[in-house]
């Protein structure tokens, strides 16, 4: 499958690649997945600076990965989009992790598993 562009400047979607491997924990199947599908993190920092410049104080990641969703299928043929909402969480302390910045714009709250 080829990338495409959307409109936001360098938000590319690729193929999604799902581990082979069911891992033990939310935090390990996060991991498998997120090896497989680096694209992932940097759609969401894309997305999220994009609606930071808009003027926006608050970014919530379920919309991130609805927009996300919604972009992919909109983008691809025939592959399904399969992102796992218990990764939500996962990926909010990455973007933090990648800009402290944004440790504002999100909220976050305890991990309830491992």
């Amino acid at each position: 499958m080829t990338a495409v562009q959307d409109e936001i400047p360098g938000l590319v979607i690729l193929a999604v690649r799902q581990p082979e491997v069911q891992a033990a924990t939310i935090q390990e199947r996060f991991e498998a997945f997120h090896r497989l599908n680096p694209w992932v993190l940097h759609a969401l920092e894309s997305l999220t600076s994009d609606y930071l410049g808009h003027g926006a104080k608050r970014v919530g990641i379920g919309m991130l990965f609805e927009v996300l969703r919604w972009r992919y299928v909109a983008a691809t043929v025939g592959d399904d989009f399969r992102l796992n909402n218990n990764f939500r969480s996962r990926y909010v302390r990455l973007l933090i992790e990648r800009h402290p910045q944004w440790a504002r714009v999100f909220e976050v709250r305890a991990l309830r598993t491992d």
